[in-house]
């Protein structure tokens, strides 16, 4: 239950003045206390099976929670096995989760023999903050220990550090619990320290939600971009090149040039300008920005360029820093600045494919939708404070019908807030340009959600989170408010009554990168991209080899139409060719016989193996055209 707004044990005592609500286990916090108590008991089991383990932290996670062990050797899938057992025993002995207030001094001798809880004691203070899902154990205001109560005999049976609450017993955990992966993790996730083996799981109030969320894993895993980009011959990570850094091959590069040329024409007709910058700079550009000073841990380590010796070794020339760009945003601003800006340049709007680098740690590195280096549909608007608001609301329409043009059409809006203790500039600018943004988002009619502290140091965010085609949610387009950048760079134009004005800046990235907006694609289309973005939109089968030159003309009229075309003149039997092309996941494929060439027609194969026969050719060139300036998803019969 919630008592006046914070989470408490049922078990707790409350009076008559406070307020309470009740947590149901399906709700948000209800199915964290689940999963956090599922956490607790296979720590329980790990140190009944080896009572040498020693614990590290079991916070809940999205749907599901770990739990990290300092062991002597790592876990294997024949450990998880028994360790479920192990489980399932503790769960149907009923233990009871009963709180336990201890001083410091209690705590260390209580757990004298687990050096990890130990040195969390000692951050206590600061565990609320911590950046590592320390406050699932010491994050309250007082130190707290849960006891494993056997019901029968009363007996505390195990114990751990915890801030807690959890369910009143490990029999309300039931069956729909499941441990689902082994990893490595270092403790509060830093190099410097101990790596410790992590054992993943996901806990549901049932059975059934728990073989629901595995079907969806199961759909996840056959959508996965990685795989799918192996299968397709989309992209790639070559060792030689380094973590996080992709190479697209040709079809992959097909898929990313439609992409790209569909966002500049549509930042033409909304008056964008293109604009560019270089992958470096020298330091004191980000000293201005405030990123060397917010930011420095997702750079690169800047090159020491530029210095010069004589001959005896001196320096005669001082060198300088450079770094790889973690932003576009101070380049803009270098351009803003070029020259005198009036009112009537406003609103100016900044469009750049800029690459950006930032320094990832290797073990959040994932596929393309977290990288080491990516490029972003940048674009900064310059406005007056009268018009941000007009202005805002705009570039707002604009994201979203761009990324309905990609087929992404199921959204809601998240607005971030300031960190309190990562910020730049005053309250009272924060404040404007959050209420303004509430504002804007509000009236766009989408559910808008909260993110307490998840705005970047110079300003709030908008974002937009589209859920795909199986329900997840990805953040997508995000738009900032900025009142803080102008001020650093010492922005001005000259207002209509000739005084020297500073100007709003608005941050928008659509895609977020090309890299990820090409992850989520392909995941939310499982490979099978609409025609338009797809590598090879029509291929030409033959039944025999006599038909090849009546297929030829065929595609070469879809060729000078301006289609990815192509014959299949292998030597390959029909139904291979046609299983080859259906794995390829292209979406026409015109099959040619006898009849087909006596009547002037085709047959279409679709991608989901069904098929329409004697379409005419001048009827198939045309909806197949149509099909790509419409962009069109086609998989099956009918849809075009």
């Amino acid at each position: 239950m919630r008592v006046n707004g914070e989470l408490r044990d049922l078990a707790t005592t409350v009076t008559p003045t406070d307020a309470v609500e009740a947590v149901t286990i399906d709700s948000t916090d209800g199915l964290n206390i689940l999963r956090h108590s599922a956490a607790h008991v296979l720590a329980q089991a790990v140190q009944t099976i080896n009572p040498e383990a020693k614990l590290g932290i079991g916070p809940p996670v999205t749907d599901g929670f770990y739990y990290d062990f300092d062991v002597a050797e790592p876990f294997t899938p024949e450990d998880v096995k028994a360790l479920e057992k192990a489980m399932d025993r503790i769960i149907r002995s009923g233990q009871r989760f009963v709180r336990r207030v201890v001083t410091d001094d209690e705590a260390r001798a209580e757990l004298a023999d687990e050096p990890y809880k130990l040195e969390l004691i000692g951050i206590k203070g600061a565990a609320a903050q911590g950046g590592d899902n320390e406050s699932v154990e010491v994050g309250g205001a007082e130190l707290t220990i849960y006891d494993n109560v056997d019901p029968k005999t009363g007996e505390t049976v195990w114990k751990d550090l915890c801030r807690g609450p959890h369910l009143p017993n490990t029999r309300m955990i039931g069956n729909g619990y499941s441990l689902t992966r082994l990893a490595a993790a270092y403790w509060r996730g830093s190099e410097k320290n101990p790596q410790l083996q992590r054992i993943y799981g996901t806990a549901w109030p049932s059975k059934d939600e728990l073989r629901a969320y595995q079907a969806r894993q199961e759909e996840a895993a056959k959508r996965d971009h990685r795989k799918l980009g192996a299968e397709l011959d989309l992209f790639s990570f070559p060792e030689e090149i380094g973590s996080g850094l992709p190479v697209f091959h040709p079809r992959g590069g097909i898929i990313r040039q439609e992409m790209e040329n569909y966002s500049r024409k549509r930042h033409t007709e909304a008056g964008y300008d293109f604009v560019y910058s270089p992958h470096i700079t020298k330091s004191n550009l980000f000293e201005t920005s405030g990123h060397l000073d917010w930011y420095a841990d997702g750079m690169f380590p800047p090159m020491h360029l530029d210095e010069e010796r004589d001959a005896d070794g001196h320096v005669t020339r001082q060198g300088v820093d450079y770094y790889l760009k973690p932003m576009n945003c101070p380049f803009h601003n270098l351009i803003f600045r070029s020259s005198g800006r009036s009112y009537r340049d406003l609103p100016m709007r900044l469009f750049e494919f800029g690459s950006v680098y930032r320094y990832e740690k290797s073990g959040v590195v994932h596929g393309l939708t977290r990288v080491r280096g990516m490029t972003q549909d940048d674009a900064h608007i310059y406005t007056t404070r009268e018009n941000m608001k007009e202005e805002l609301t705009n570039t707002l329409n604009f994201v979203l019908q761009l990324l309905a043009d990609y087929g992404l059409e199921d959204y809601y809006l998240e607005l971030s807030t300031k960190d309190p203790k990562k910020f730049v500039g005053s309250d009272e600018a924060w404040d404007e340009a959050t209420q303004t943004l509430a504002e804007v988002a509000e009236a766009s009619g989408l559910e808008l959600v909260s993110d307490p502290g998840g705005a970047a140091f110079y300003g709030p965010k908008i974002s937009v989170q589209a859920r795909d085609a199986i329900g997840r949610t990805w953040q997508m387009s995000t738009i900032q408010l900025d009142f803080n950048l102008p001020e650093r760079f010492d922005l001005e134009y000259t207002a209509s009554d000739g005084t020297r004005q500073r100007p709003v800046m608005i941050h928008r990235a659509l895609f977020g990168s090309i890299e990820r907006f090409f992850a989520v694609l392909t995941e939310h289309y499982a490979g099978a991209f609409p025609v338009w973005l797809s590598p090879v939109q029509v291929v030409g089968i033959p039944v025999a080899e006599q038909y090849g030159p009546y297929l030829d003309e065929i595609i070469a009229r879809l060729k000078a139409a301006g289609v990815r075309a192509e014959v299949d003149n292998s030597d390959d039997r029909m139904q291979k060719k046609i299983r080859t092309h259906t794995k390829a996941k292209v979406p026409f494929q015109l099959i040619v016989g006898e009849e087909d060439r006596s009547n002037r027609s085709v047959s279409f194969r679709f991608r989901d193996g069904t098929q329409e026969n004697g379409v005419p050719v001048d009827d198939a060139v045309s909806r197949i055209v149509e099909s790509i300036r419409s962009r069109a998803q086609v998989t099956g019969q009918g849809q075009i």
